[in-house]
């Protein structure tokens, strides 16, 4: 069964069709033909011959006729027996449509992407190369009209940087896709407010919830609000116990690392009264003493 990411990545090229083209030509450097026409066809490849060869998604570039069809497969990991199916794909959509086909895989991981962009031999020495979008691949979008004109493609990024960025950088991506998503249709935008939400760490999300309240950080989908409670729970703790350390630290000094330690394994409830102790305490140890 597709994961969700897997079938979060596909809706975000099924929704905006133009964005494999954009990415084929910017990200890749594909030299495209001209082209006025982008469209999603079917993506079940099956001709006469018993075996089905069912891709992820089918589109086709146009300028009055076909001139280019792209296939597009999310490939989350390795699986060699791809190796054997992908030049298939190309070659039945090449006979059907009479054009040009590429194939592009869109990788969630620099090593799977290193892996699906491996030359296949085809028999003497032809050679069948996909195209390959990694992570590496994907550029950051902070250009709010860019954002604007392409939403998929600011998630995607979102998606794809901010698990791995500081928490301003990261709150910077997610921010602006979260910005565009919002006026989008609800299915899109409540899909990708999860998808946005989810690359966050916990100090992120707690960074972009006190930074920009309009998003009040809160999943859309009841998935999500199940699967993301703990996680958005324990960034509340962190934020509070980072705070409170820094109060401590502009009153009394540096902290040890026990008391560090401390303070992050505390609940929400005791970081609370060491703040309220906090306002009137003459020493670090009444600060922390909780009084009887």
């Amino acid at each position: 069964m597709p994961s969700q990411l897997h079938e979060t990545l596909l809706a975000l090229f099924r929704n905006q069709p133009l964005l494999a083209p954009k990415l084929l030509s910017e990200a890749l450097c594909a030299n495209l033909p001209k082209y006025t026409d982008v469209s999603v066809h079917c993506a079940n490849l099956t001709e006469i011959q018993p075996t089905e060869y069912r891709t992820d998604l089918v589109l086709r570039l146009s300028n009055g006729a076909p001139v280019l069809g792209i296939i597009l497969e999310v490939q989350l990991a390795i699986d060699d027996s791809k190796r054997f199916t992908w030049p298939a794909y190309v070659a039945t959509l090449r006979s059907r449509w009479r054009c040009p086909v590429c194939l592009l895989v869109v990788c969630d991981s620099i090593a799977v992407a290193q892996w699906a962009g491996k030359p296949i031999p085809i028999g003497c020495t032809n050679l069948f190369i996909p195209k390959v979008l990694g992570p590496d691949c994907v550029p950051e979008v902070t250009d709010l009209a860019e954002a604007a004109a392409y939403p998929e493609l600011a998630v995607l990024a979102a998606m794809v940087h901010c698990p791995n960025a500081d928490d301003f950088k990261a709150v910077e991506l997610a921010a602006l896709a979260l910005g565009v998503s919002v006026g989008l249709d609800s299915e899109r935008s409540e899909l990708y407010f999860d998808r946005i939400l989810g690359s966050l760490s916990a100090s992120a999300r707690n960074l972009l919830e006190r930074t920009m309240p309009q998003f009040k950080v809160e999943y859309q989908s009841d998935f999500a609000k199940h699967y993301f409670a703990k996680g958005r729970s324990e960034g509340r703790v962190e934020g509070r116990a980072a705070l409170i350390a820094r109060q401590l630290r502009a009153r009394f000094g540096p902290l040890n690392e026990a008391l560090e330690q401390q303070l992050a394994s505390s609940s929400i409830e005791e970081l609370d009264a060491i703040g309220d102790r906090l306002l009137t305490a003459a020493s670090l140890e009444e600060a922390l003493t909780r009084k009887s």
